[in-house]
Protein backbone atom coordinates (compact mmCIF):
# COMPACT_ATOMS: atom_id res chain seq x y z
CA UNK A 1 0.00 0.00 0.00
CA UNK A 2 1.36 3.58 -0.91
CA UNK A 3 2.44 5.26 2.30
CA UNK A 4 0.79 8.26 1.59
CA UNK A 5 -2.51 6.16 1.40
CA UNK A 6 -1.41 5.04 4.85
CA UNK A 7 -0.87 7.56 6.55
CA UNK A 8 -4.21 8.97 4.91
CA UNK A 9 -6.04 6.21 6.45
CA UNK A 10 -4.54 6.00 9.44
CA UNK A 11 -5.66 10.11 10.02
CA UNK A 12 -9.40 9.23 8.79
CA UNK A 13 -9.17 6.26 11.40
CA UNK A 14 -8.14 8.10 14.27
CA UNK A 15 -10.24 11.01 13.33
CA UNK A 16 -13.12 8.48 13.46
CA UNK A 17 -12.06 7.51 16.94
CA UNK A 18 -12.09 10.89 17.97
CA UNK A 19 -15.47 11.94 16.55
CA UNK A 20 -16.73 8.43 18.49
CA UNK A 21 -15.03 9.55 21.71
CA UNK A 22 -16.84 12.58 21.68
CA UNK A 23 -20.50 11.50 20.66
CA UNK A 24 -20.14 8.43 23.79
CA UNK A 25 -19.05 11.22 26.15
CA UNK A 26 -21.93 13.79 24.84
CA UNK A 27 -24.33 10.77 25.07
CA UNK A 28 -23.48 9.74 28.27
CA UNK A 29 -23.84 13.53 29.80
CA UNK A 30 -27.29 13.67 27.92
CA UNK A 31 -28.23 10.37 28.97
CA UNK A 32 -27.23 11.21 33.07
CA UNK A 33 -29.90 14.54 32.38
CA UNK A 34 -32.36 12.43 30.69
CA UNK A 35 -32.20 9.74 33.79
CA UNK A 36 -32.19 12.76 35.79
CA UNK A 37 -35.39 14.40 33.97
CA UNK A 38 -36.76 10.75 34.11
CA UNK A 39 -36.80 10.91 38.33
CA UNK A 40 -37.92 14.15 38.56
CA UNK A 41 -40.74 13.37 36.16
CA UNK A 42 -42.01 10.10 38.57
CA UNK A 43 -41.56 12.37 41.37
CA UNK A 44 -38.41 10.80 42.57
CA UNK A 45 -36.65 14.05 43.83
CA UNK A 46 -34.08 12.66 45.56
CA UNK A 47 -32.80 10.37 42.86
CA UNK A 48 -33.10 13.27 40.26
CA UNK A 49 -30.24 15.66 42.95
CA UNK A 50 -27.98 12.68 43.15
CA UNK A 51 -27.57 12.21 39.57
CA UNK A 52 -27.14 15.97 38.81
CA UNK A 53 -24.90 16.56 41.54
CA UNK A 54 -22.89 13.69 40.15
CA UNK A 55 -23.20 15.32 36.38
CA UNK A 56 -22.56 18.97 37.55
CA UNK A 57 -18.90 17.51 39.56
CA UNK A 58 -18.09 17.03 35.90
CA UNK A 59 -19.71 20.09 33.86
CA UNK A 60 -20.46 22.64 36.65
CA UNK A 61 -21.23 25.04 34.06
CA UNK A 62 -24.09 23.04 32.74
CA UNK A 63 -27.47 25.31 32.73
CA UNK A 64 -30.31 22.81 32.92
CA UNK A 65 -28.81 20.59 34.97
CA UNK A 66 -28.64 23.57 37.69
CA UNK A 67 -32.02 24.70 36.67
CA UNK A 68 -33.31 20.58 37.15
CA UNK A 69 -31.22 20.51 40.47
CA UNK A 70 -32.84 24.01 41.36
CA UNK A 71 -36.45 22.73 40.73
CA UNK A 72 -35.67 19.37 42.96
CA UNK A 73 -34.76 21.03 45.70
CA UNK A 74 -38.03 23.06 45.15
CA UNK A 75 -40.26 20.20 44.87
CA UNK A 76 -38.24 18.40 48.10
CA UNK A 77 -38.98 21.75 49.98
CA UNK A 78 -34.89 22.88 50.65
CA UNK A 79 -35.50 25.46 49.47
CA UNK A 80 -31.68 27.52 50.51
CA UNK A 81 -30.33 24.69 48.03
CA UNK A 82 -32.66 25.77 45.19
CA UNK A 83 -32.14 29.15 45.58
CA UNK A 84 -28.43 28.21 45.39
CA UNK A 85 -28.82 25.79 42.21
CA UNK A 86 -31.07 28.76 40.50
CA UNK A 87 -28.07 31.14 41.01
CA UNK A 88 -25.67 28.84 39.71
CA UNK A 89 -27.83 28.75 36.48
CA UNK A 90 -28.10 32.32 36.17
CA UNK A 91 -24.22 32.98 36.50
CA UNK A 92 -23.71 30.81 33.78
CA UNK A 93 -26.46 31.89 31.78
CA UNK A 94 -27.63 35.40 32.82
CA UNK A 95 -30.00 36.16 29.63
CA UNK A 96 -31.85 33.32 30.50
CA UNK A 97 -35.25 34.20 31.49
CA UNK A 98 -36.71 30.46 32.88
CA UNK A 99 -33.50 30.80 35.15
CA UNK A 100 -34.12 34.08 36.75
CA UNK A 101 -38.12 33.33 37.35
CA UNK A 102 -36.98 29.81 39.12
CA UNK A 103 -34.67 32.16 41.35
CA UNK A 104 -37.42 34.50 42.26
CA UNK A 105 -39.64 31.54 43.50
CA UNK A 106 -36.67 30.10 45.41
CA UNK A 107 -36.30 33.62 46.85
CA UNK A 108 -40.01 34.07 47.54
CA UNK A 109 -40.46 30.32 49.19
CA UNK A 110 -37.59 31.16 51.39
CA UNK A 111 -39.22 34.67 52.36
CA UNK A 112 -42.31 33.06 53.94
CA UNK A 113 -40.14 30.84 55.87
CA UNK A 114 -37.86 34.01 56.88
CA UNK A 115 -38.15 35.98 60.13
CA UNK A 116 -39.63 39.80 59.18
CA UNK A 117 -36.03 41.48 58.71
CA UNK A 118 -34.37 38.66 56.30
CA UNK A 119 -38.21 38.09 54.75
CA UNK A 120 -38.37 42.02 53.53
CA UNK A 121 -35.01 41.76 51.71
CA UNK A 122 -35.72 38.26 50.37
CA UNK A 123 -39.01 39.48 48.82
CA UNK A 124 -37.02 42.32 47.32
CA UNK A 125 -35.17 39.65 45.56
CA UNK A 126 -38.04 37.92 44.74
CA UNK A 127 -39.31 40.82 42.63
CA UNK A 128 -35.92 41.52 41.30
CA UNK A 129 -35.52 37.87 39.77
CA UNK A 130 -39.36 38.18 38.55
CA UNK A 131 -38.82 41.50 36.50
CA UNK A 132 -36.29 40.82 35.07
CA UNK A 133 -37.44 37.27 33.78
CA UNK A 134 -40.15 39.26 32.41
CA UNK A 135 -37.19 42.02 30.73
CA UNK A 136 -35.48 38.77 29.44
CA UNK A 137 -38.37 37.74 27.60
CA UNK A 138 -42.22 39.44 27.78
CA UNK A 139 -43.75 35.97 26.87
CA UNK A 140 -42.43 34.24 29.85
CA UNK A 141 -45.85 34.52 31.08
CA UNK A 142 -45.43 32.44 34.40
CA UNK A 143 -42.94 35.03 35.14
CA UNK A 144 -45.37 37.66 34.25
CA UNK A 145 -47.99 36.04 36.76
CA UNK A 146 -45.65 36.12 39.36
CA UNK A 147 -44.92 38.93 39.27
CA UNK A 148 -47.75 40.97 38.65
CA UNK A 149 -49.36 38.49 42.00
CA UNK A 150 -46.50 39.53 43.73
CA UNK A 151 -47.20 43.22 43.53
CA UNK A 152 -50.81 42.78 44.43
CA UNK A 153 -50.08 40.83 47.15
CA UNK A 154 -46.65 42.29 48.94
CA UNK A 155 -46.82 45.41 50.89
CA UNK A 156 -45.35 48.52 49.41
CA UNK A 157 -42.38 48.36 52.17
CA UNK A 158 -41.74 45.26 50.51
CA UNK A 159 -41.78 46.45 46.89
CA UNK A 160 -45.56 45.44 46.19
CA UNK A 161 -48.57 47.96 45.44
CA UNK A 162 -51.45 47.27 42.98
CA UNK A 163 -50.49 50.68 41.18
CA UNK A 164 -47.50 48.59 39.94
CA UNK A 165 -49.67 45.87 38.93
CA UNK A 166 -52.48 47.23 36.91
CA UNK A 167 -50.16 48.19 34.10
CA UNK A 168 -48.61 44.90 33.89
CA UNK A 169 -52.12 43.43 33.58
CA UNK A 170 -52.56 45.53 31.06
CA UNK A 171 -49.47 45.10 28.98
CA UNK A 172 -50.12 41.44 29.88
CA UNK A 173 -53.89 41.31 28.62
CA UNK A 174 -52.63 42.96 24.77
CA UNK A 175 -50.35 39.94 24.58
CA UNK A 176 -52.91 37.50 25.70
CA UNK A 177 -56.33 37.79 26.99
CA UNK A 178 -56.56 34.80 28.75
CA UNK A 179 -53.59 35.50 30.77
CA UNK A 180 -54.42 38.99 31.38
CA UNK A 181 -58.19 38.37 32.54
CA UNK A 182 -56.28 35.51 35.29
CA UNK A 183 -53.96 38.12 36.22
CA UNK A 184 -56.42 40.34 36.83
CA UNK A 185 -58.79 37.43 38.50
CA UNK A 186 -55.66 36.72 40.95
CA UNK A 187 -55.17 40.11 42.07
CA UNK A 188 -58.92 40.97 42.97
CA UNK A 189 -58.30 37.36 44.45
CA UNK A 190 -55.47 38.85 46.54
CA UNK A 191 -57.83 41.76 47.97
CA UNK A 192 -60.43 39.33 48.51
CA UNK A 193 -62.78 40.56 46.37
CA UNK A 194 -64.14 37.16 45.11
CA UNK A 195 -66.75 38.53 43.01
CA UNK A 196 -64.96 40.65 40.83
CA UNK A 197 -61.95 37.59 40.69
CA UNK A 198 -64.63 34.50 39.72
CA UNK A 199 -65.87 37.42 36.95
CA UNK A 200 -62.13 37.59 35.61
CA UNK A 201 -61.91 34.09 35.76
CA UNK A 202 -64.61 32.65 33.78
CA UNK A 203 -63.44 35.17 31.23
CA UNK A 204 -59.65 33.42 31.50
CA UNK A 205 -61.37 30.00 30.94
CA UNK A 206 -62.63 30.78 27.71
CA UNK A 207 -59.65 30.64 25.78
CA UNK A 208 -56.89 29.97 28.11
CA UNK A 209 -53.62 27.60 27.00
CA UNK A 210 -51.83 27.08 30.16
CA UNK A 211 -52.64 24.61 32.59
CA UNK A 212 -51.48 25.63 35.45
CA UNK A 213 -53.87 28.88 34.91
CA UNK A 214 -56.67 26.89 34.30
CA UNK A 215 -55.91 24.05 36.99
CA UNK A 216 -55.18 27.23 39.58
CA UNK A 217 -58.63 28.15 39.00
CA UNK A 218 -59.71 24.97 39.64
CA UNK A 219 -57.95 25.20 43.08
CA UNK A 220 -59.88 28.53 43.75
CA UNK A 221 -63.37 26.81 42.86
CA UNK A 222 -62.65 24.00 44.53
CA UNK A 223 -61.82 25.75 47.74
CA UNK A 224 -65.07 27.80 47.37
CA UNK A 225 -67.20 24.75 46.76
CA UNK A 226 -67.98 25.89 42.84
CA UNK A 227 -69.17 22.52 41.40
CA UNK A 228 -70.11 24.56 37.92
CA UNK A 229 -66.82 26.27 37.61
CA UNK A 230 -64.94 23.41 38.49
CA UNK A 231 -66.88 21.83 35.74
CA UNK A 232 -65.36 24.72 33.21
CA UNK A 233 -62.13 24.00 34.49
CA UNK A 234 -62.37 20.35 33.76
CA UNK A 235 -63.78 21.54 30.15
CA UNK A 236 -60.76 24.07 29.69
CA UNK A 237 -58.24 21.84 30.83
CA UNK A 238 -59.24 18.77 28.70
CA UNK A 239 -58.66 20.96 25.77
CA UNK A 240 -55.46 22.64 26.57
CA UNK A 241 -53.83 19.56 28.15
CA UNK A 242 -55.79 16.00 27.29
CA UNK A 243 -54.76 13.77 29.21
CA UNK A 244 -53.73 15.93 32.28
CA UNK A 245 -54.54 13.60 35.94
CA UNK A 246 -55.97 17.06 37.28
CA UNK A 247 -58.77 16.95 34.84
CA UNK A 248 -59.74 13.70 36.94
CA UNK A 249 -59.46 15.10 39.76
CA UNK A 250 -61.44 18.16 39.72
CA UNK A 251 -64.12 15.93 37.72
CA UNK A 252 -64.47 14.37 41.12
CA UNK A 253 -64.69 16.99 43.37
CA UNK A 254 -67.77 18.84 41.55
CA UNK A 255 -69.38 15.32 41.42
CA UNK A 256 -68.74 15.18 45.52
CA UNK A 257 -69.92 18.36 45.63
CA UNK A 258 -73.05 17.56 43.42
CA UNK A 259 -73.82 14.37 45.51
CA UNK A 260 -73.76 12.40 42.12
CA UNK A 261 -72.16 9.64 40.23
CA UNK A 262 -69.92 8.51 43.66
CA UNK A 263 -69.10 5.48 41.69
CA UNK A 264 -67.22 7.96 39.14
CA UNK A 265 -66.19 10.11 41.45
CA UNK A 266 -64.20 7.61 43.31
CA UNK A 267 -62.62 6.01 40.44
CA UNK A 268 -61.68 9.13 39.23
CA UNK A 269 -59.73 10.35 42.61
CA UNK A 270 -58.49 6.62 42.94
CA UNK A 271 -56.89 7.06 39.07
CA UNK A 272 -55.45 10.54 40.04
CA UNK A 273 -53.88 8.72 42.76
CA UNK A 274 -51.98 6.26 40.70
CA UNK A 275 -51.15 8.82 38.16
CA UNK A 276 -50.46 12.31 39.43
CA UNK A 277 -47.02 13.55 40.09
CA UNK A 278 -46.60 14.85 43.71
CA UNK A 279 -45.45 18.23 42.27
CA UNK A 280 -46.03 21.79 42.82
CA UNK A 281 -49.38 22.99 41.16
CA UNK A 282 -50.82 19.19 41.54
CA UNK A 283 -53.09 18.66 44.50
CA UNK A 284 -51.68 16.69 47.20
CA UNK A 285 -52.58 12.98 47.53
CA UNK A 286 -53.85 13.98 51.36
CA UNK A 287 -56.61 16.46 49.33
CA UNK A 288 -57.56 12.98 47.57
CA UNK A 289 -58.16 11.58 50.43
CA UNK A 290 -60.06 14.20 52.05
CA UNK A 291 -62.05 14.56 49.17
CA UNK A 292 -62.57 10.57 49.10
CA UNK A 293 -63.69 10.71 52.47
CA UNK A 294 -66.02 13.41 52.11
CA UNK A 295 -67.48 11.07 48.94
CA UNK A 296 -67.79 8.13 51.89
CA UNK A 297 -69.53 10.56 54.03
CA UNK A 298 -72.20 11.88 51.96
CA UNK A 299 -73.08 8.35 51.88
CA UNK A 300 -73.14 8.05 55.46
CA UNK A 301 -70.19 5.23 55.40
CA UNK A 302 -68.12 6.58 58.44
CA UNK A 303 -65.83 3.55 58.71
CA UNK A 304 -64.46 4.09 55.11
CA UNK A 305 -64.38 8.14 55.71
CA UNK A 306 -62.51 7.48 58.62
CA UNK A 307 -60.27 4.98 56.76
CA UNK A 308 -59.37 7.70 53.72
CA UNK A 309 -58.75 10.41 56.38
CA UNK A 310 -56.18 8.35 58.29
CA UNK A 311 -54.79 7.53 55.01
CA UNK A 312 -54.73 11.21 54.55
CA UNK A 313 -52.68 11.64 57.45
CA UNK A 314 -50.59 8.92 57.04
CA UNK A 315 -49.08 11.23 53.68
CA UNK A 316 -49.65 14.36 55.78
CA UNK A 317 -49.93 14.53 59.53
CA UNK A 318 -50.76 18.32 59.55
CA UNK A 319 -53.68 17.76 57.55
CA UNK A 320 -56.51 19.82 59.42
CA UNK A 321 -59.34 18.89 57.25
CA UNK A 322 -58.52 14.82 58.32
CA UNK A 323 -57.59 15.84 61.79
CA UNK A 324 -60.93 17.70 61.87
CA UNK A 325 -62.95 14.90 60.27
CA UNK A 326 -61.54 12.25 62.07
CA UNK A 327 -62.72 13.74 65.45
CA UNK A 328 -66.39 14.96 63.81
CA UNK A 329 -66.33 10.92 63.18
CA UNK A 330 -65.53 10.00 66.90
CA UNK A 331 -62.15 8.50 64.75
CA UNK A 332 -59.60 10.46 66.13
Amino acid sequence: MDVKLRVALSSVVLAFAAWVSVANTQASEDGSLEAARHAYELSDYGRAVRILQDELEKNPRDGEALLLLAKSHFELREFDAAAASAEGAVAVAPENSLYHEWLGRAFGEKASKSSWFSALSLARKTQQQFETAVRLNPKNYSAFQALIEFDCAAPGIAGGGEDKALPRIEQLTAMDEAEGHYAAGNCRRQKKDYLAAEAEFDKALVNAKSPELIFDIGDYAMKRNQPQRLLAVVAAGQKASPGDPRTKFYRAAALILQKQKPDEAESLLRQYLSTAPRRTGYPRPALAHDWLGRLFENQNDRDAAAREYAASLQVDPKDKTAQEALRRLGKA
